[in-house]
């Protein structure tokens, strides 16, 4: 699964990457800043494109915020939102949670890297130690996550003009591990490749069949894990040094009791 993810980038950054053009980021881009423990049920940014309301031929790629935790346009409140955070490749265009939006509502969630746990086969106090992995790009390049994101009408909210009066929110995709990271958990977020940007993203294109052939695990050495300090595992913890690789001794700096987090 993925549950955690470090996302720094400035929005200037974003918008060369993925060719959205002036006036097509939403303000709270700019409000919501770097966050290095990102979370299910934070916001988070994503990038959709949309049709055009004038030009119904035409789509118009946008910088936007969501809440992470899909939330179908069916659904009779948010709640379901905290159970799907992931969706599994696999079954993603069968599943009625998800399939609507895999057709027409699909995103890209950039990020620095995500975080992963490893169950090791020690335990304290009768537990197993799960030790935290930062996996990442090993050159620094944005990471593409595919997701889907959907728009809840939240009927408490009288006037559908208001901004209120709409809820989005998103998934993001999972696929096997590839061998080198199936070691630390069996399961990894799809990637989309910047010559596939286009297609994952265009709403006109609605195949599950073409779609689908878009989705491919991330090649092997395309990331790299490292150990991190267990300070990422509560969200309470937010910063860059969680991105710190632990020492060569293996020290985490989260279990001496003179440091602040």
């Amino acid at each position: 699964m993925c549950g955690r993810y470090a996302s720094s980038r400035e929005p200037s950054d974003l918008v060369a990457e993925f060719e959205i053009e002036a006036g097509n980021v939403r303000e709270t881009v700019e409000e919501l800043g770097e966050n290095y423990n990102v979370a299910p049920t934070n916001q988070v940014v994503a990038v959709v494109e949309r049709k055009n309301r004038e030009q119904p031929d035409e789509t118009i790629r946008k910088l936007t915020t969501v809440k992470w935790g899909l939330v179908p346009s069916w659904a009779k409140d948010t709640s379901i939102g905290s159970r799907l955070i992931n969706a599994r490749m696999e079954t993603v265009a069968e599943k009625p949670a998800f399939k609507k939006a895999f057709a027409t509502r699909r995103c890209i969630l950039p990020a620095d890297g995500y975080y992963e746990w490893y169950t090791a086969e020690e335990k304290v106090n009768g537990k197993p130690v799960k030790q935290p992995y930062f996996i990442h790009p090993p050159d620094g390049s944005i990471l593409s996550m595919a997701g889907l994101y959907e728009i809840w009408r939240d009927k408490s909210v009288e006037d559908p003009d208001k901004d209120e009066a709409w809820l989005w929110t998103c998934t993001v995709l999972t696929t096997s591990a590839t061998d080198d990271l199936g070691r630390i958990h069996d399961r990894m977020p799809l990637l989309v490749e910047r010559e596939r940007y286009d297609a994952w993203l265009d709403p006109l294109s609605s195949d599950t069949d073409d779609v689908l052939e878009l989705l491919v695990p991330a090649a092997p050495g395309r990331l790299e894990a490292y150990a991190v300090s267990k300070a990422v595992s509560s969200v309470k913890n937010n910063g860059p040094h969680l991105l710190d690789p632990l020492p060569p001794d293996g020290e985490d700096p989260q279990d001496s009791p003179t440091t602040l987090f």
